[in-house]
């Protein structure tokens, strides 16, 4: 599995997901419920850390954040920025 799809599962999968925008080390993402975000999961994934506060997500993930998010976009199979 890549990484981007271990944080996509980490954080509740596509489906928990509504926007993530990349800036500089870290994935800010909106997600539907920030109950669902499983951090160890994330931890297994590589990432340095992952702030929840509601359905605010930041996930930091060092200076890929940019690959990443490209990464996930391909998933989608389009733009999913807020």
């Amino acid at each position: 599995m890549k990484r981007i799809e271990q944080i996509l599962a980490a954080i509740g999968r596509i489906e928990n997901v509504v926007s993530v925008e990349p800036c500089v080390t870290r994935l800010r993402c909106q997600v539907r419920d920030g109950r669902l975000v499983d951090r160890p999961a994330l931890r297994d994934a590589g990432v340095h850390g992952v702030t929840v506060q509601g359905d605010s997500v930041q996930v930091i993930v060092g200076p890929d954040a940019d690959l990443l998010a490209s990464d996930l976009e391909d998933l989608w199979g389009g733009d999913r920025h807020g």
